[in-house]
Parts: structure tokens; C-alpha cells; sequence
């Protein structure tokens, strides 16, 4: 009876979040033809272009979509890690 009281009441937030990223991918379909397969495709590249020029963490990496009044924006956060020191350079 608790859980559905804490969800009812919105202490389950995950449920939440889960169905506000889902909501998100509908609407960037709906307003880009772009697909949630073409997205995670479009994540892929860029992880394998920017891994060519500096070390990143690719579980890490977070690419989404934006409305921002009329513009779209597509947000990447792409952590990178330290760079490892040369001996004798």
C-alpha cells in the first residue's frame, strides 16, 4: 500500500523520468524525422570521430535534442579523460 501511495503522491520519480525521455524521443521524431535509431546512429559516429582526436569516456556520453522556441538544438556531453603524461617528454 505504501509504494502506491509514494507513487501516487510522486515519490517514484523514476517512472516519471522514464516516460518523460520516451515523450522527448516522440517529439524529436515528430519535429525532425530523426528516429530514435538514427539518433543512437548519429551518437555512434560522433563517438567514433571525436575518439580519433582526444580519449573520451563513450558509456558517458549523453547526445539529446532541445526545443528552444522554434530552433532545435542537439546537445552533446561528451566527458573527456585526463590525458595520460609522456615519460621523458
Amino acid at each position: 500500500m505504501s509504494t502506491l501511495l509514494e507513487r501516487v503522491f510522486g515519490r517514484d520519480r523514476k517512472s516519471a523520468d522514464t516516460a518523460k525521455e520516451r515523450l522527448k524521443l516522440v517529439l524529436i521524431h515528430d519535429r525532425t524525422d530523426l528516429t530514435p535509431g538514427a539518433l543512437q546512429t548519429l551518437k555512434d559516429e560522433l563517438i567514433t570521430v571525436i575518439s580519433r582526436y582526444v580519449e573520451i569516456d563513450p558509456e558517458a556520453v549523453r547526445i539529446e535534442m532541445e526545443q528552444d522556441g522554434r530552433e532545435q538544438r542537439l546537445l552533446a556531453d561528451i566527458p573527456l579523460r585526463p590525458a595520460r603524461r609522456r615519460r621523458g617528454a
